[in-house]
Formats: C-alpha cells, structure tokens, sequence
C-alpha cells in the first residue's frame, strides 16, 4: 500500500479567490475599438478545437476553445501512447470594443459590460502601434490614456451595481432583523468605498467572508487581468516599443498584473503560413509566437490548474479550480467518484519522469496515498478509490 502523505504535504493556506468555483471558467478579449482584439481572436480560432470535440455543447462564433500547450502532457502521450488524448483547454471569448461613457450605454455599452460581466477573467488588448489606416476611437494613439478608459468604465459599472444593490438591502432590512442583512450590507459600504478610491476589487485583501459576499456578485473589477499589448512586428522582433514603459510603469502602479508583448499582424500570419515555413521563418528571424504564452498566462489567471489520468487507454488532463481538494477533484471526472470518494493514489509527474514508470516511482517511495484534505496541486497524476453503495471499489 503506498504510505500515506504527512499533513505538511498539503499546500498551505491561501488567500481565498475571488471568482466562481468552478472548472468551466472562460476569459474575454477586451479593449477599445480598432486595437487588435478581433485579430487576435482570429489567430486563436484558426487554432481552435474542433467543436464536435465537445459533445452537447455549442461553440458560439466569438467563442474559440484552444488546446493548453504542455510539454508534461506531451510526454504522458509518448509514455503511454494512449488510445485517446485529451489536453486541457481555454475557453476564449471576443468582446465588442469599449467606448468612454459605457457604463452609460454609450455604444451599446450595457451589452459590452453584461459579456465582460459573464466571463471570469480578461485580456486586456492595448494598441501599441500606428497606422494611419486603422483610425483610434480617440484619434491618437494613447495606450496609458487607453487603459485609464477601460478601467473606469468597469469601475464606475461596479460602483453603480453596489449603489442599487445597497438600496436593495436597505429596503430589505427596514422589513427584517437578519443578521447575515446587516453583515452583508457592511460588506456592500466597505466594497463600494474601495471603488469610490478608484481602485479594483481584485486588488483589496478582502477577508473569506466578504470574499463570499463578492463572489455573488461577479463585479467587473474582480475579475483576473492579464494585459496584451500589441504592437508592429518590427517592435515584437526587436523587443522594443516607445509605449512599453509608460504601459509597465501604470500597470505596476495598478496592481502589477502580467503584461504579455506581441504582434497581431505576425501572429496572424504566422497561422496563415504551412507549419514548416512557420517554423523557418521564425527561426531565421529569431522570433517565437507569443501565443503559447498569452493561452498559458491565461489559464493560470483565472485561477485553473489540472491533474492528469494517464495510461494506455488514455492520457487525459482534468481541469479544477486551484485550492481544489481531492474529493472535489474526483467529482470532476464523476460524482460518483466524490460521492464515494476513498483516497487519491498521487504521483508527481517529476518524480515519473525521472523514474521513468509507475512502478520505479512505487519502488522509490514517492507514490502517496492522500485523503480527503489534499490539495491537488498542478501536474498531479492521480487513480482514485471510491466506494458506492452497491458499486465496490473502483
């Protein structure tokens, strides 16, 4: 039997997320009109799942769903050469672009702000480059100037949604003495006072029970950034653009979220090209598709990892929400399996690799019997054991 993991094993404890718990998480592609977004998302559809990949689900047009490249996941397929192959995946949507006075209505605004509204995390798309053929909302190309627009207008939305969600409250505890009225009404004044300072939720270190409050109301604010400027792919090449320090120097100022550089024209050529060719041209012009990274920043800021099952019949990784426990992440696979959840038989993919099998890493005493407190951590490979009523053990 393999030992069984010491407490210390488990992770230690984290500041709560903010964000729905959940393993279908999406994040959108935001901006101002005429910065890239649309292009972008084009790359990212020419690389996109086939949709009948996903039985019972409809892959709207301005979704793409793209593979998560990973080496460790590469390696299992070639350990294995399973009959299927599964690898995790970003659900991506495309958001019509912003204007100022959005949260007005401006440009259909409302609509933009419900879309932004209803996916867990951004990309936040900043015009890097001129083109006196492309025209800007503003009619000069200002990126710093561009993600003061866009933040303000998702704060002023959050503000107002508090505002009515206060008076909401207030009428409510004028009819009723509840106690979790009064503390969810606290948390409401000191959420909206936050706002009033011109700063995001995502920033504040809000304690678990305000967290709780918040995660009920998916503000605009909360949602996980990662900013994507665009730019000439002469500067991408050269790594060098005239508005990439003022750009890093107010994201840092702003709570430090990850910038990721790249060019939207080169991207888009670079699909267009035979994968051969690609690869050449690239290598002769000493440049690397920003796409990988810009899916992999992605995935991770909005708070997903996953876990492998890997044998000869499949290699497949299951997505979960980090701080996810064992048992929570059986249920991904079945209810059943959470339901009557045992243990997790767990191997580090590290410790597989270099071992080089199964039964190397149960022989050098790094295959762990954990319980129901483990904190599944990313890259884990994982057999569960569970018992339902009149099932037996799996």
């Amino acid at each position: 039997m393999p030992p069984k993991s010491a407490k210390s094993k488990d992770a230690p404890a984290e500041r709560p997320i903010l964000g729905r718990f959940s393993s279908h998480l999406k994040i959108g592609i935001v901006g101002l009109p005429n910065v890239g977004k649309s292009t972008l998302f084009n790359t990212l559809t020419k690389l996109s799942i086939p949709a009948e990949n996903f039985p019972f689900c409809t892959i709207e047009p301005n979704e793409a769903r793209v593979n998560i490249p990973d080496e460790r996941f590469d390696w299992l397929v070639q350990l294995f050469k399973p009959k299927s192959e599964v690898s995790a995946f970003l659900e991506i949507h495309d958001i019509a672009g912003l204007v100022r006075g959005a949260h007005q209505g401006e440009g259909l605004g409302n609509n933009f702000l419900s879309h932004i509204r209803a996916v867990d995390g951004i990309f936040h798309v900043l015009r890097a480059f001129d083109d006196p053929d492309i025209i800007h909302v503003d009619d000069t190309v200002d990126p710093v100037r561009d993600l003061e627009t866009i933040h303000e207008e998702l704060r002023l939305k959050d503000i107002e949604f508090m505002e009515r969600k206060i008076e909401d409250l207030e009428k409510s505890m004028k009819r009723s003495n509840d106690k979790q009225l009064k503390l969810e009404h606290e948390i409401c004044l000191k959420v909206k006072a936050w706002l009033a300072e011109g700063k995001d939720i995502r920033l504040g270190d809000w304690k678990a029970a305000d967290v709780e409050v918040l995660n009920t109301f998916q503000l605009l604010t909360a949602k996980p950034v990662v900013y994507l400027v665009n730019m000439t792919e002469k500067d991408y090449q050269r790594k060098k653009n005239k508005f990439l320090p003022k750009i890093h120097a107010w994201v840092q100022e702003h709570g430090g979220d990850p910038i990721i550089p790249f060019s939207g024209i080169f991207e888009k050529n670079l699909t267009d090209m035979p994968e051969d060719e690609a690869a050449k041209y690239c290598d002769e012009n000493k440049v690397q598709s920003a796409i990988p990274k810009i899916i992999k920043t992605g995935f991770a800021a909005i708070n997903l990892i996953y876990f492998f099952t890997a044998g000869p019949d499949e290699v497949k990784c299951w997505q979960i929400r980090r701080q996810s426990k064992a048992p929570q992440a059986a249920g991904t696979i079945h209810t059943d399996f959470e339901r009557g959840f045992i243990c997790a038989e767990v191997m580090k993919f590290e410790d597989l690799k270099e071992l080089g099998s199964e039964s190397a890493v149960k022989a050098g005493g790094k295959y762990r019997q954990e319980g129901k407190t483990y904190v599944v951590q990313d890259g884990d490979i994982i057999f569960f054991k569970f018992n339902v009523s009149g099932g037996g053990k799996k």
